[in-house]
């Protein structure tokens, strides 16, 4: 486990190269340069901070709490600032201890998202996570929009060793749910997984489905712990940002799943995402691999963005 530990870290650090080109190279430069911590050294710390994605308001926020700890601790050396900088990041995205619980008990996880984000592939790697945990888990295969979206699942939930509920495509999505509501307390599931259809460019059908599908599961198990994952593909940085808006205003979101952080400059907008939004990253992924997707903890992410070359 330790070892698995250390190689998923060691990937995290490669998968966050791109973003840590654009940031912390340019944070190393201005915490090692000459002078006293002034305005032009927040000035430069701000610019750094916005290119790597992590946003205006998000950016502010930061360089508030630094200029305040700064001024407590009567910090004169700009490199005094990088540890303090490194430890408002980890505190700014540190989860709590409940972040998980629902791995626990009975639940259900919605998986919403625009399509192409890797919605499906998400409820796949989850499957397989959780069945490795010895969580049995069915899949429901609710979007039913898209042509592949189906057979795509099903392959994944051969590969997670997953049970799975799906229809024909363009059938009722609540439809499904309801089916595989029923499934789940027949056979005692401890994990349902619903994948559903991404429509954001008619937000109105959006929520009217989504409220649909969540209707039948209030309904169907009441018992059960909810999850909403709203799935972001990390390489569109402040798009990223405007869908978790955009997803916040038509459903209840009690986390993101950020994929595809490995080709992505932009991972700075997971920082931005929790710190504006008050949504927390969950879970990351890095890779194509089924076990390249893993719980978000902060102190690993900020370490892996701000590790040396040689890591």
């Amino acid at each position: 486990m330790e070892e698995e530990k250390k190689g998923f870290f060691s990937r995290l650090v490669a998968g966050l190269e791109k973003t840590r080109h654009a940031v912390v190279s340019g944070l190393d430069d201005l915490f090692n340069g000459p002078g006293e911590i002034d305005d032009t050294f927040y000035e430069e710390l701000e610019e750094v901070l916005i290119s790597g994605d992590m946003g205006v308001r998000t950016t502010e926020m930061i360089l508030e709490d630094l200029r305040e700890q700064v001024k407590a601790e009567h910090r004169k050396e700009r490199a005094s600032c990088r540890e303090l900088l490194i430890q408002n990041l980890k505190e700014r995205m540190d989860l709590g201890e409940n972040a998980y619980a629902f791995e626990q008990k009975k639940s259900v996880l919605l998986l919403v998202g625009v399509n192409g984000v890797g919605k499906t592939t998400t409820a796949g790697k989850l499957a397989s996570k959780l069945r490795k945990e010895g969580k049995s888990v069915l899949l429901a295969g609710a979007d039913t929009f898209r042509a592949a979206a189906v057979e795509q699942l099903k392959e994944w939930a051969f590969r997670a060793s997953a049970e799975l509920v799906s229809s024909k495509e363009g059938g009722d999505p609540a439809a499904v749910v309801f089916d595989a509501c029923n499934a789940a307390k027949a056979r005692n599931t401890d994990i349902l997984i619903c994948d559903t259809a991404g429509r954001l460019h008619n937000k109105k059908n959006l929520m009217e489905e989504l409220k649909k599908i969540n209707r039948v599961i209030d309904r169907e198990l009441p018992g059960y712990v909810r999850e909403t994952l709203l799935v972001l593909d990390g390489t569109t940085g402040q798009n990223a940002l405007e869908q978790a808006r955009e997803f916040k205003e038509i459903c209840e979101l009690s986390g993101i799943v950020l994929t595809k952080l490995d080709g992505s400059a932009k991972g700075g907008i997971a920082v931005a995402i929790q710190a504006e939004l008050q949504i927390p990253v969950k879970f990351i992924g890095i890779g194509e691999g089924i076990d390249d997707l893993r719980r978000f903890h902060s102190g690993e992410f900020v370490d892996a963005l701000f590790a040396k070359e040689e890591a």
